[in-house]
């Protein structure tokens, strides 16, 4: 087992944060460098670097943070009331409208998998939407409240979606349901169990007194919940992201004021998962990037610009929901935010390929889409933001949406979560 190609991986990590910040004139997100560098450097272009047996292992593990993660980012408590509702009414729509897409892309020939193509379309990058609305300073507004409802029930509903629709289990729909609320019930008596024990005075002592040790407890007690999480949604047919998606969303009702009683913890969380896996899952995910399909035929380019198109209708036309109580122009940046994807959309690429549900022509061409709805939709709900932004607080420039999308570690203010807390991908 060599580690040459990891090394590789591990510097263009390293690097791609730095190129951002010290290269002015670079407005890219440091995940979307990090992926063209992986194309790059991978077979599609110069052949440097492969995905071996190391590399293979770590991006796995790094994808399972990604979602673990993205997990952790849902606030239950703010997902209540009318945003709640809202949020719930725009992902129907927003799905209803999917289907519609796919079935349209799939009878014009350009995808032979319309289902998983639909369900692709519906996410929303939380983890890159909440860094964009702490800089704009309003996270804690009405509008960002919504989005980020919004955003976390997409999330949510494409994970379920793709699990029950696109896994490894071979059962049918009823079955796959089934399993799923089973498993949904295991996590639920698993909340519970710890939270009560979160209550025994003895055992929060021990924590405490272990937690900043070598022992580093909460940081050992959170990946055996990840890593149980994930292998019972495996045991069950069902990917591996949902178990770590509801290994996050476990964690944070199990300890939801975890920021203010321990906050090292998720400073540790965010070093282990940005610091080091799940920047390899994203050099990984570039190496493994089909670009020479993708070139081989005009069909293949043409779907770039179409599954763009499909993804800024799915996620941003729903938004119109929202007009009476944001009002048109935070609607209309609402709407570019939603339209904001690409980890979900570099995961069930990888998925639907895997199981020989989508051609790599189809998903080179997806993960290009969401590329550049990163690059672009973004700045422009900044800029849609800043245009209106009297007395709702300081609105960043436009490079402030690179910067936001690049990861912690940037500025204090980027990279937080729902809560202005918490570092996303």
């Amino acid at each position: 087992m060599a580690f040459t190609n990891l090394l590789v991986v591990v510097a263009v990590a390293f690097l791609a944060p730095l190129a951002v910040r010290l290269a002015p004139a670079l407005r890219v997100p440091s995940p979307v460098l990090e992926i063209v560098a992986g194309i790059v450097l991978g077979p599609s272009v110069l052949g440097w670097v492969d995905t071996d047996v190391p590399v293979q292992v770590l991006a796995l593990i790094g994808l399972a943070f990604l979602l673990f993660l993205a997990g952790l980012e849902i606030d239950v408590h703010r997902l209540r009331g009318r945003p709640l509702r809202l949020a719930l009414t725009g992902f129907v729509l927003s799905f209803a409208v999917a289907v519609g897409a796919g079935a349209a892309l799939g009878a014009g020939g350009l995808t032979t998998a319309p289902l998983l193509v639909a369900i692709v379309l519906c996410a929303t990058s939380l983890g890159l939407v909440v860094p964009v609305l702490k800089d704009a300073g309003e996270i804690s507004g009405g509008t960002g409240q919504l989005i980020v409802a919004a955003a976390s029930i997409a999330d949510f509903g494409a994970v379920i979606l793709l699990s029950l629709f696109f896994s490894e289990e071979s059962s049918g729909l009823g079955a796959k349901l089934l399993l799923l609320v089973g498993l949904v019930v295991v996590a639920a008596l698993a909340v519970l169990a710890l939270m009560r024990a979160e209550r025994n005075a003895r055992a929060m002592r021990v924590l405490s007194m272990l937690a900043d040790t070598t022992a580093q407890i909460r940081v050992r007690f959170s990946v055996v919940l990840l890593v149980a999480f994930v292998a019972l949604a495996q045991g069950l047919g069902f990917e591996a992201i949902l178990g770590a998606f509801l290994a996050g969303a476990a964690l944070r009702l199990i300890d939801p004021g975890a920021a203010v009683t321990h906050p090292q913890t998720e400073v540790k969380l965010n070093a282990i998962g940005y610091g080091f896996v799940i920047p390899v899952f994203f050099v990984a995910s570039g190496i493994a990037f089909d670009a020479r399909a993708l070139f081989a035929s005009t069909a293949g380019l043409v779907q770039v610009p179409v599954f763009l198109a499909a993804l800024f209708v799915v996620r941003a036309l729903p938004a119109v929901v929202y007009r009476r109580a944001l009002g048109t122009r935070r609607t209309v940046a609402a709407g570019f935010l939603q339209a904001t994807s690409l980890p979900f959309i570099v995961a069930a690429t990888m998925i639907g390929e895997r199981l020989g549900a989508l051609s790599p022509a189809s998903g080179a061409a997806l993960i290009a889409a969401g590329l550049i709805s990163v690059l672009v939709f973004p700045a422009v709900a900044l800029a849609v933001l800043r245009g209106g932004a009297g007395g709702t607080g300081p609105v960043p420039e436009p490079r402030a949406a690179a910067d936001a999308a690049s990861g912690p570690g940037v500025t204090p203010t980027q990279g937080s979560g729902a809560s202005g807390r918490r570092p996303s991908p």
